[in-house]
């Protein structure tokens, strides 16, 4: 059976979509593509927002931080915010090293790097303005 060249999956949070391949290359670009922006890395992708980054890339910094420079990633995402982007990169990148080595499973899940936040925006309902706002009522 063939080694797979990449890691390839889609997560989810709150209304971001992340597809993810993860390279077993050794330069650690991380390269974050948009359907309407150009190519750039993921540190300039959440460029006045180091929490975020920090977030995204915890699962390497858990396990080691020169694990980081051993892979090389291509992220696409899609809609929602800031946040929900880099909670759906931090996901897949702990599955993805888990799928690599069933191992550190056990390393990252005392830190609730595997669980997916089930968290999403309630629907609107009928006669309302948004989920819960009622219209307001006049006295006379």
């Amino acid at each position: 059976m063939p080694v797979k060249e990449y890691n390839y999956a889609l997560w989810r949070r709150k209304e971001t979509t992340a597809v993810v391949k993860l390279f077993p290359k050794w330069s650690g670009n991380f390269i974050v593509k948009k359907p309407w922006w150009k190519e750039m890395s993921l540190k300039d992708y959440f460029w006045g927002n180091h929490y975020l980054y920090e977030n995204a890339i915890k699962p390497f910094e858990i396990i080691w931080r020169e694990k980081l420079n051993s892979f090389d990633g291509e992220i696409k995402i899609e809609w929602g915010g800031i946040s929900g982007q880099a909670d759906a990169i931090r996901l897949w990148f702990s599955r993805a090293l888990i799928d690599r080595n069933s191992e550190l499973r056990l390393t990252l899940k005392p830190y609730w790097l595997l669980k997916r936040d089930p968290r999403i925006k309630e629907r609107k309902k009928p006669g309302l303005k948004k989920a819960r706002k009622r219209p307001t009522r006049s006295k006379r």
